[in-house]
């Protein structure tokens, strides 16, 4: 092993305002804050939020500005999980390619990111 992996950096205009919704999402301990970058300590990770004062938002699903990356978080009830995203400050994106196994939404910044019940004892059966 070269490094272990520490976490997902993402690029936003309000570093600290994005660690609070991810942290309302998922829980954690904001064990950075400053004026250009917060972190968010979870269990086996943390996520990053570093200023970018040229940060544009992904136009996701229309290619014009790439989604960069997403996050994925794991649910056994979508419905409940949804009405507490959208009251922390998510966006439900219009498109939704599968909503019965996972739904998509986009942060404050943007960013997309999932709901899912993959690996839960409510969703698909996982197999390779």
């Amino acid at each position: 092993m070269i490094a272990p992996y520490w976490g997902t950096m993402l690029d936003c205009p309000d570093p600290v305002a994005l660690a609070a919704f991810y942290q309302r999402v998922c829980g954690g301990s904001l064990a950075v804050v400053t004026e250009t970058f917060a972190e968010l300590r979870l269990d086996a990770f943390s996520l990053g939020f570093q200023r970018d004062l040229n940060y544009r938002a992904p136009t996701w699903p229309e290619p014009r500005v790439p989604q960069q990356a997403h996050l994925d978080f794991k649910t056994a009830d979508l419905d409940a999980a949804e009405v507490e995203v959208l009251a922390a400050g998510a966006t439900k994106s219009v498109l939704q390619p599968s909503p019965e196994v996972f739904r998509v939404y986009l942060d404050p910044a943007g960013h997309p990111f999932c709901l899912s019940t993959w690996g839960t004892p409510v969703g698909p059966p996982e197999s390779r």
